[in-house]
Formats: C-alpha cells, sequence, structure tokens
C-alpha cells in the first residue's frame, strides 16, 4: 500500500507542488513577473553570466516549469521516485 501512496504523493508533487512554488517565486505562464523573488534571480545570473541567462540553467528550467509544467517524463520520474520511496518503507516497517 505505501507504495501506492508514494505515487500518488509522487505524482501531485510532480503535477501541482513543483509548478506551483515555481509560479509561488514569479515563473509564471506569461514569464518572470515584475518585482519576485525570480526577477530577482534573473537579474543576478544575468549579472553573473556578463549579461545573458544560460539555456538550461536554473532560471531556465524554471522559467520552463512556470510556463508549461514538468514533461512527462520528469513526471513519471517522480511518480516512480514516490513508489519506490513508498516500497522501501513498507520493506523496512516489516523489518
Amino acid at each position: 500500500m505505501n507504495t501506492v501512496i508514494g505515487a500518488a504523493v509522487g505524482l501531485g508533487v510532480a503535477v501541482v507542488g513543483i509548478p506551483a512554488a515555481a509560479g509561488a517565486l514569479g515563473f509564471t505562464a506569461t514569464g518572470i513577473a515584475i518585482g519576485s523573488a525570480a526577477a530577482k534571480l534573473m537579474s543576478a545570473t544575468a549579472i553573473a553570466n556578463g549579461g545573458g541567462v544560460a539555456a538550461g540553467g536554473v532560471v531556465a528550467t524554471l522559467q520552463s516549469i512556470g510556463a508549461a509544467g514538468l514533461s512527462a517524463t520528469a513526471t513519471g520520474a517522480m511518480t516512480a521516485g514516490g513508489a519506490l520511496l513508498g516500497s522501501l518503507a513498507d520493506l523496512l516497517k516489516r523489518n
């Protein structure tokens, strides 16, 4: 049973939790919100990189999540990870 619960938690985190956290920081579907923590992070990253934000970096990844959510692959991985943790918890409980 812990496997099912773990999978459900992993799926919930991937589908709701992570995109909601990104949105709360200011990474939105319409771009980075003015005056938000995301804007400050983007500014600091651009200054550190000589004026640009690297593709595939933290800011770009969070903006992608804010705009479109996690990919199907990432969602599947989070679900599987939750199921694995649930299974491990169940095994440890038995011993």
